[in-house]
């Protein structure tokens, strides 16, 4: 069930917000009974939301549920030497990647078709995170099944991230405060995302999907690089747009969730890039991978073979295809470049505007690799983007008045506007006028989206396949 589809928008989220609401008011003898009572039901929900993409697909989330309780609880309570304990969570770990194998590289084999399940990368971190955080001594030992469920299950993070690890959520699992401000920004904060989602994804999607089912031989520059630029806007305002929407909802029911996305294409290296873009599988590469392999503690040749794993693991991530792979590869080396000189020469540069197009061309060129059916048909594209003969398509007839405005609203967006003008924002964003303005502005953007999804526009969404 998407986020920007009719049933959710019209159903489910008025449903499960409305019975929300009801049990915070309903008269209960002990409040540990009334949150007891709101997490069986958002459970419910979430069970219900997940299944509603195949029903098999639950039984899957539920083995993986029960497979890291027991794990959390053999880890931190059964296995008492550091022998065993290590030796439990390994066999916890080695379960959840061969699920995680089965299901996202096996059809590599060619033996026979798997499907993937809906968001198995997403849940499977998320609940390997707490096995890893219980055998490290950083949170307790979860004892409630039910809610140790809700904390995997929870359904606007589950099928996209952001991906939460237990102990920033524990608390808010036995005790959670909602109020009218908490509702009110996560409202704003749907809506923005909704808009986001529909508005722009949507219309840059239309483009980069038909540049990219053209004969690439013969894109030309022109066509090529706007095929690239529609694409790198389209996965920027689809991800962080969705997790937007997911922590909007969260913040609707009570949960707070920490940023997935912070204004990455105004980056002024390939790190801080990684630092901004999905900050939750950083966070857990980083977290889970990284500082175990040693981090940047050891020497310079330890810490470049860190940051390798760590990227071409990332790539692999994403699904079995060689481009992933190739994509995971090309950021390790820009990193380790990086690393060794080059981001010695970024922060001495005092043309900073040269250090975002240097950054802002790598990130573009590697989602050619992301999007590219196959690495030929990525390199032939890069080719292409400094092919200035003569070429079959114009770039003219993939330009609209309403490509070119969403276009134009997409760069600005997505993150210059917010950084330039944040210190007036936080100035008069208080102010009645200002207030009155974003609030009818959501319901704008609000509205046209339900007009665009009612109407059949093109939903897609990018993620939905990891």
């Amino acid at each position: 069930m998407l986020f920007s589809s009719v049933l959710f928008i019209w159903v489910f989220l008025p449903v499960v917000l409305a019975v929300n609401f009801i049990l915070s008011r309903v008269r209960f003898q002990r409040e540990e009974t009334r949150l007891r009572v709101k997490n069986l039901f958002l459970l419910f929900a979430s069970m219900f939301f997940y299944a509603w993409g195949g029903i098999s697909y639950l039984f899957l989330m539920l083995f993986s549920i029960l497979l890291n309780f027991i794990g959390g609880y053999g880890v931190g309570r059964l296995s008492r030497s550091p022998v065993r304990q290590k030796a439990f969570l390994c066999a916890v770990v080695a379960m959840n990647l061969g699920m995680l194998f089965y299901f996202k590289y096996f059809n590599m084999l060619g033996l026979w078709e798997v499907a993937l399940p809906i968001g198995i990368s997403f849940f499977t971190f998320q609940a390997m995170s707490y096995v890893f955080d219980v055998y490290r001594g950083k949170v307790p030992v979860q004892d409630s099944l039910s809610d140790f469920a809700l904390y995997v299950s929870l359904f606007p993070q589950l099928v996209a991230g952001p991906i939460v690890q237990y102990g920033d959520v524990a608390e808010q699992l036995k005790s959670r405060r909602e109020s009218l401000s908490l509702f009110v920004s996560g409202q704003k904060r749907f809506c923005y995302g909704m808009a986001k989602k529909v508005v722009i994804a949507n219309t840059m999607a239309e483009v980069a999907d038909r540049i990219w089912a053209l004969e690439t031989a013969e894109l030309g520059a022109p066509v090529a690089w706007l095929g690239m630029a529609a694409y790198t806007l389209q996965i920027y305002f689809d991800f962080s747009g969705y997790s937007d929407m997911a922590i909007g909802i969260g913040r609707m029911l009570g949960f707070q969730f920490r940023e997935n996305f912070h204004y990455p294409y105004t980056s002024l290296s390939v790190r801080e890039f990684w630092r901004r873009w999905h900050i939750s599988l950083s966070s857990w590469f980083r977290e889970y991978v990284y500082i175990p392999l040693g981090g940047s503690r050891g020497t310079l040749f330890a810490t470049c073979r860190n940051l390798f794993i760590v990227f071409l693991l990332t790539g692999i991530w994403h699904g079995a295809n060689f481009t992933f792979w190739a994509w995971g590869l090309y950021y390790a080396v820009l990193m380790l470049l990086e690393r060794l000189f080059l981001g010695k020469l970024l922060d001495r540069n005092p043309v900073k505007p040269l250090n975002w197009i240097y950054t802002i061309f790598a990130v573009m060129v590697g989602w050619v690799f992301f999007r590219s059916d196959s690495i030929a048909v990525a390199v032939e594209y890069i080719r292409q983007l400094f092919n200035f003969d003569a070429v079959e398509y114009s770039i003219l007839s993939f330009l609209s008045m309403k490509v070119l405005l969403v276009l134009a609203a997409a760069v600005l967006c997505s993150g210059f506007l917010q950084r330039m003008f944040k210190g007036i924002w936080e100035k008069i964003s208080g102010k009645f006028v200002i207030l009155t303005a974003d609030s009818v502005l959501q319901l704008v953007l609000l509205i046209y989206s339900i007009v665009l999804i009612v109407s059949g526009t093109y939903n897609p969404f990018i993620y939905f396949q990891f």
